[in-house]
């Protein structure tokens, strides 16, 4: 017997549970484990969806459910689609699949819209996006939700040098949202050799302006923050309150404690990279989760001199594309909940031998920062700790 489009509808929803928009969100609100799938096309989401839905049109459901929402045939599932037809018909195919508590919304997102219930408009992957990124996507550790993370990714880096210039060209390719940059530095013809986003017509140009240049030309659809000003005790907070993850890049040390103490403080990962001559290295500061600091290792400065900085004792130029490589990799992995960050872990590269060798860190319980009983807790004068006369002091 041949049905009407109408007939076939009624015949569905005599066999399937339906709920209204104002019982699905009172099940949300109560933290009922309510899974939410949007079947619309993608056209259609980009309007609004419901937050938490899983994505899924309605022609790859029966494909990808089981993946992408969840196996278990007794979870709560509720299905959604722009009126309430095609979620009918995809209930009915669910429980054919052996899932048990399937449910369509009624009125579908237009009857969500038209209780005044909260949508979300922010964080879709356009379709530009899913060409741009579609390398990612097609890793099932990524995907369309990690790369909506990435995007939504707020980093900082600390220096647009020889390390900071591979770590941001990689991390605005791979599309993580927000980077910022600070630097007070302007280009030098020197720099050329090593920090690979300045080119000849850039000498001169502030760092930071000179790569958010190069870096919007990348990928336009990423925000780049330039703070043109050195990093202080007076303004490391401020700074750094908009960011999530801190990347440092930096060669000096009063630089290198303040970013460590700041991190601490606002309970920030921070990946640390630096360079020497032939050799570098790189890890993830994150005592908030059990790993150590940087004054975990290092609690005091060197005596000035005793380490003499790149002018000094040269640095072979590659190096800094390699370990600002491992850093974009660390951020990454972070932003996105996967893989085994360096915590805990430096990797040493020796580009002389061609050899990685990885050294276990331990978090110090004497730790003046992190420690068990730290005693500093705000942010102090770090160049006369570190022996140096103070930018104040410097300039006059």
């Amino acid at each position: 017997m041949s049905l009407s489009k109408s007939q076939l509808l009624q015949q569905v929803k005599r066999e399937i549970v339906e709920v209204t928009a104002d019982q699905v969100h009172r099940d949300l609100q109560a933290g009922k484990p309510v899974r939410l799938v949007d079947v619309r096309e993608r056209e259609e989401v980009m309007d609004g969806y419901i937050a938490g839905a899983a994505l899924i049109p309605r022609g790859f459901l029966e494909l990808n459910v089981e993946d992408e929402v969840t196996s278990d045939r007794g979870a709560a599932i509720v299905l959604y689609c722009a009126g309430g037809n095609r979620s009918a018909l995809a209930a009915r195919d669910l429980k054919q699949m052996g899932y048990t508590d399937v449910r369509s919304m009624i009125g579908g997102f237009k009857g969500w819209k038209d209780a005044g219930l909260p949508i979300e408009q922010d964080g879709l992957l356009s379709e530009d996006d899913m060409r741009r990124y579609s390398r990612h996507i097609l890793l099932p550790e990524v995907g369309e939700k990690g790369q909506q993370k990435l995007l939504k990714g707020k980093v900082l880096l600390v220096g647009s040098g020889g390390l900071g210039c591979p770590t941001a060209l990689y991390l605005a390719a791979a599309g993580v949202g927000t980077i910022g940059l600070v630097d007070a530095d302007v280009v030098d013809k020197s720099n050329l050799q090593r920090q690979v986003l300045f080119g000849e017509s850039d000498v001169g140009r502030p760092k930071v302006e000179a790569a958010k240049s190069r870096l919007h030309d990348l990928n336009p659809g990423i925000k780049i923050q330039t703070h043109f000003e050195l990093l202080t005790s007076e303004n490391a907070m401020e700074v750094m309150a908009g960011y999530d993850i801190i990347v440092n890049g930096c060669d000096n040390f009063p630089t290198r404690y303040l970013v460590n103490d700041a991190a601490v403080f606002s309970r920030k990962p921070v990946v640390d990279g630096s360079i020497f001559r032939f050799e570098g290295q790189a890890t993830v500061y994150l005592p908030s989760q059990g790993g150590p600091c940087y004054r975990c290792l290092y609690p005091e400065p060197p005596p000035p001199g005793e380490v003499p900085s790149c002018a000094e004792g040269g640095v072979l130029g590659v190096l800094f594309g390699i370990v600002g490589l491992i850093q974009a990799t660390e951020v990454i992995k972070l932003i996105l909940g996967q893989g085994r960050p360096l915590v805990g872990r430096m990797l040493v590269y020796d580009a002389l031998d061609m050899k990685f060798r990885e050294l276990k860190l331990r978090r110090s319980a004497q730790c003046p920062v992190c420690g068990d009983h730290p005693t500093i807790t705000d942010l102090i004068d770090y160049e006369q700790f570190c022996g140096l006369p103070s930018h104040r002091d410097a300039a006059g």
